[in-house]
């Protein structure tokens, strides 16, 4: 045996040890993982014209740290504790790349942000205008005709034509369509107006309907006439809206957290209501990260997924914005 084991030969194995180190740690499997971030004040983050912080306590918002997992992070799920695995089919939209998922995301913040002031500015008794420019693609169904056509944030503005202004717009024109036929989309992407054709099929709960695949909401314009910025830095999705609304409110002037350091996560609507959001046991851990008192979270499966892993950390499901500041009010 020691005729076969030679310094060379550990020092080749040594190599080979390290270069398979190397690979697991280094080279990106084809899932990703999601993993907890601590809750982050967001007062830093809002500039309200004569706005102020509380003395006491303050707003949080937590996100979720989105990557590429390593090799070695897929073969072994459990190195980082509150980390998930998931495929890239259950993380990009279909049809869309990493690069579009990421433009998605920070045009969701954009708009969450808005949103967020338009709702803080109305709780507060200040006028504000809201209209109806179009249907917004909220989701385009896995295999369905208008994946690689549309995507999430689409604005539709027209079909075949005909000026498109809600999604009321959307169903009336399409109910004219025949199954088979060829439409064609006016959208807005970012700063760009396209066309796109998708061919219709027919819809599974009524085979005489024409069919694309795709959830739509209500676009809007909001005009606010007090000016709000909120820099969020890299940090994509909606889910921050809830947590800069009632930033915004309490910069105004409105004693919202009571003293109390409060994290809130969930998407927020032109009429208040919080819908709900994913990562929810990723923020849960970053909430505990950060000692809050409290966590505000959507209502519902969210505020369920919630108390899984809260650990003792006070979780307050919420539907609207109106419930989430009676919350903190009451909030021993």
């Amino acid at each position: 045996m020691k005729r076969f084991v030679t310094p060379g030969r550990l020092f080749a194995l040594g190599l080979l040890l390290l270069a398979v180190v190397l690979v697991l740690v280094v080279v990106p499997s084809n899932e990703y993982i999601f993993l907890p971030d601590p809750a982050h004040p967001v007062a830093p983050l809002v500039s309200v014209p004569g706005g102020h912080d509380p003395a006491q306590g303050g707003i949080y918002f937590v996100d979720v740290v989105v990557r590429k997992a390593t090799l070695l992070e897929k073969l072994f799920g459990g190195l980082h504790q509150g980390a998930d695995l998931y495929p890239a089919s259950e993380v990009n939209p279909p049809g869309v790349s990493d690069a579009g998922r990421r433009r998605i995301d920070l045009e969701d913040m954009q708009q969450s942000q808005l949103v967020a002031a338009a709702v803080a500015e109305k709780a507060d008794g200040k006028k504000v205008v809201i209209a109806n420019i179009g249907a917004q693609v909220e989701e385009v169904g896995p295999g369905e005709p208008a994946v690689g056509k549309l995507e999430p944030d689409d604005v539709i503005t027209a079909i075949d034509g005909v000026r498109i202004k809600s999604p009321a717009d959307v169903f009336r024109v399409m109910t004219g369509k025949r199954v088979g036929s060829t439409v064609a989309f006016t959208i807005r992407r970012e700063t760009s107006t396209l066309v796109e054709h998708v061919r219709t099929v027919a819809d599974p709960a009524d085979k005489t309907r024409p069919f694309v695949g795709i959830a739509i909401e209500p676009a809007v314009q909001i005009h606010v006439p007090i000016p709000v910025r909120i820099d969020a830095g890299g940090v994509g999705g909606p889910s921050a809206g809830l947590a800069f609304a009632l930033e915004v409110l309490q910069q105004l002037g409105r004693n919202v957290v009571h003293g109390h350091k409060i994290a809130a996560t969930g998407e927020i609507f032109p009429d208040g209501t919080v819908g709900a959001i994913g990562g929810v046991k990723q923020k849960t851990y970053g909430a505990r990260k950060a000692h809050v008192d409290a966590f505000l979270v959507p209502a519902g499966e969210n505020a369920q997924e919630a108390r899984k892993y809260a650990h003792g950390l006070r979780i307050i499901p919420v539907e609207n914005f109106q419930q989430a500041l009676h919350a903190l009010a009451t909030l021993s």
